[in-house]
């Protein structure tokens, strides 16, 4: 049998570099569409599901796959041709090069190693067990996409889980339907809803924990006034309650405090063990590895954008209603088009 075709091994910087060039939006759609695909093969997914939501052949994504593990981030960008490119003409005006395109400087600024970039700061991941929780975490992607077969005494369940917020009463920012303005626009109509401006949030915040079901595609969460220890083992119980107790399940979540078990508070750990769960722990920094990243994603886009809720028991209902109908339409086109482009890990 034929080796399943695999981008090669990345590291938590090329992880960024790829996650930068997915969530940008700027710049060649042909490099996205390839980043894309060689996020989602790191992800373990296989070259067929890859198609699917990528909306491509799966010989195109092996191509992609294969040229990225020959030659590297190179291998995103397309190679044009056609036609005299145009000079730049302020080297040639400073005696730098008799003669140079735009093309040609592109291809001796890349093999030098220069870009031009936007000053910015980032994290990268020092975790010391970054491999082994990386190689983990993929292991049991695998498991819940049906690639391999979970051994004796491994999870069959797999649940990705992570806190959406802080949940605020404000206005968000995002579209809406309008009578047209300018020279169009009727003198007798009201003026167009803008957002309201909040100097005092005396509200409060909420928190919403969430956990994706990789197996069944399905999204759960709970609506928290406070995020803490005790309220994500209670989020816990919920989601072991879905399954016979029998069934060995796998969360995967974050380094967050409260996920952990600690030399002062062991309550994690002890429950896990006590109720067939394993808690698989994402490495420092590389929250891009958690699927359900591009679940809020979705939730932002469907729920809140361009949303002012009044009460937070509206924003709650909120939140709800989408869920309930992301679960019935999770083959819906604009959902699973929108969380492919969001899904980075």
């Amino acid at each position: 049998m034929a080796e399943r075709v695999r981008v090669c091994e990345i590291d938590a910087d090329e992880g960024r570099l790829l996650l930068r060039i997915v969530r940008r939006g700027t710049g060649s759609v042909v490099t996205w569409r390839r980043a894309q695909m060689v996020l989602l093969s790191a992800q373990s997914m296989d070259v067929g599901k890859i198609a699917e939501v990528t909306f491509t052949s799966p010989d195109r994504v092996r191509d992609v796959i294969h040229n990225f593990n020959a030659d590297g981030f190179t291998s995103l960008y397309p190679k044009h041709k056609g036609g005299r490119p145009r000079t730049f003409t302020f080297l040639v005006a400073e005696g730098v090069v008799d003669d140079i395109s735009h093309e040609g400087l592109r291809i001796l600024l890349r093999e030098e190693g220069v870009t031009f970039q936007r000053l910015k700061t980032w994290k990268t991941s020092r975790d010391p067990d970054y491999a082994i929780k990386k190689a983990r975490v993929e292991h049991l992607y695998a498991i819940a996409d049906g690639e391999v077969l979970p051994e004796p005494g491994e999870p069959e369940v797999v649940f990705c889980l992570d806190e959406f917020g802080s949940l605020n009463l404000q206005p968000h920012p995002g579209r809406q339907w309008a009578e047209r303005s300018g020279k169009h626009k009727d003198p007798d109509r009201e003026p167009r809803r803008r957002r309201r401006a909040t100097y005092t949030r005396p509200h409060g915040v909420r928190h919403l924990l969430a956990a994706y079901d990789l197996g069944k595609d399905q999204l759960y969460g709970h609506i928290k006034k406070t995020k803490n220890r005790s309220k994500f083992l209670e989020f816990c119980r919920y989601l072991r309650s879905l399954h016979p107790a029998g069934t060995r399940i796998a969360i995967i979540c974050d380094n967050y405090s409260p996920h952990l078990t600690i030399k002062r508070c062991q309550r994690v750990g002890t429950w896990a063990e006590a109720n067939n769960v394993e808690i698989a722990y994402t490495p420092t920094n590389s929250s891009w590895l958690n699927r359900i990243e591009a679940q809020f994603t979705a939730l932002r886009y469907f729920a809140l954008d361009g949303t002012d809720h009044p009460t937070h028991k509206a924003q709650g209902s909120m939140i709800r209603r989408y869920i309930i109908w992301r679960n019935k339409h999770a083959a819906d086109k604009r959902l699973k088009a929108l969380v492919s482009r969001a899904n980075a890990a």
